[in-house]
């Protein structure tokens, strides 16, 4: 697996630069993550990467979008919960993105679990 050196730390990493193990996560590992997605973290970041931080303790599995929204909007608040204000901060995408910079491991979705109509 790659690895990703910080400030004289190696984290692992899946293909896709997202954290393989949830409890090496720390700040340096979060801001370089930022960096390299060009994305300067304000308190608004912070609140929404510890809230998926939260969740992921609790869920044991990374939000979808929609999983996201509600969640943030019943911890947090509705407007912080809405999809427009996620985006703004995590333009790529706030479960995708917003879960890489935290930490999470990536969400897999197997597609055998959708029938289509």
């Amino acid at each position: 697996m790659p690895t990703i050196e910080v400030n004289g730390k190696n984290y692992e990493t899946d293909n896709e630069g997202y954290l393989v193990n949830f409890n090496d996560w720390d700040l340096d590992f979060a801001k370089f993550v930022a960096k390299k997605e060009e994305l300067e973290l304000t308190d608004n970041h912070w609140e929404i990467l510890n809230f998926l931080r939260m969740y992921y303790q609790y869920h044991q599995t990374s939000p979808n979008i929609r999983e996201l929204t509600q969640a943030v909007s019943e911890e947090i608040g509705e407007e912080k919960g809405k999809s427009p204000y996620l985006y703004d901060l995590f333009p790529e995408g706030p479960a995708q993105q917003g879960s890489k910079i935290a930490g999470l491991p990536q969400l897999f979705v197997d597609p055998n679990e959708y029938t289509v109509i």
